[in-house]
């Protein structure tokens, strides 16, 4: 999950945590997909958010710079001074909502799209059981942008909801783009940051799936919402944010917007896992 700042490198990062292999852990188990029509939504307009210090552009290494081999075990990678307190004006890759209202849609998963996607047949889910979902977002620079996740059928209406609570909230999203399996598998730069849902993958070490390859989960600004087991931090250069106590934008935090609004649709957080923290996840089976 090209990008005009950062450059493809960017994409394989995208899915630094759980769904992007280290952070993958629990099976999922196969949904049963329900009819969902293609349909298309406007909202009132809601203020735009002031960036907290400011949006800036993205560094011109950013998505570039391969990391070096770690030995197992050893520290975190330190936080870039320009990524301590991320507030990235995001690149249009789709077209921006003109009013900046929000608006979404949910269609069938067009063939083009399918393609560039990590969907392949041995996939524990069919392509017909998945939904193409377009939602508006809250960039941090306070402009409604467009973004699109892969879903499960089933989960498709509920992410609209969830989105749109986001974007009425002012809570900001850096990109929320689908990756293709090339993406996800490219060398970390370590500095990804995409919002994104469906990554056909199993948990790492396992052969069970992880949930995010039934389109039953998603992350959300993996740098700002690491993932933490031990001494292994995801987005690698996201140390940073492991002070959850130090707050800024896009962050996901116990009673926050983000984690109200995947609760009203009774979704888990794993903020809340007890043996590992996973800042940037969120599943409908809460694992």
């Amino acid at each position: 999950m090209a990008r005009l700042l950062a450059g493809v490198a960017l994409l394989g990062t995208a899915l630094s945590g759980c769904s992007a292999g280290a952070a993958m852990r629990e099976p999922g188990h196969p949904p049963s997909a329900r009819s969902s029509s293609t349909a298309g939504r406007a909202e009132p307009a809601s203020p735009a958010p002031t960036p907290v210090g400011g949006a800036t552009a993205a560094p011109a290494w950013l998505g570039t710079r391969v990391l070096p081999s770690r030995p197992a075990g050893s520290a975190p990678a330190d936080t870039p001074p320009e990524l301590r307190n991320r507030s990235i004006v995001t690149v249009d890759e789709l077209p921006p909502p003109p009013d900046g209202r929000f608006h979404a849609t949910v269609q069938a998963v067009p063939a083009s799209v399918l393609a560039r996607s990590s969907w392949a047949e041995n996939c524990p889910v069919a392509a017909a059981e998945l939904r193409y979902v377009t939602v508006g977002f809250r960039g941090f620079d306070g402009l409604a942008h467009t973004g699109e996740l892969l879903v499960n059928a089933r989960a498709a209406d509920d992410m609209v909801t969830v989105f749109h609570r986001l974007f009425d909230a002012g809570f900001p999203i850096e990109r929320m783009r689908i990756s293709s399996a090339a993406q996800l598998n490219a060398p970390s730069t370590g500095d990804g940051n995409t919002t994104e849902a469906f990554a056909c993958r199993p948990v790492r070490g396992s052969k069970a799936w992880s949930q995010h390859a039934y389109g039953l989960a998603v992350d959300v600004n993996p740098f700002q919402n690491p993932y933490r087991k031990g001494t292994v931090v995801l987005p690698e250069l996201a140390g940073a944010y492991l002070d959850r106590h130090e707050v800024r934008p896009g962050m996901a935090l116990p009673g926050g917007p983000a984690v109200r609004a995947f609760g009203a649709v009774g979704w888990g957080w794993g903020g809340d896992y007890r043996s590992l923290n996973d800042y940037m996840h969120f599943s409908a089976t809460g694992g």
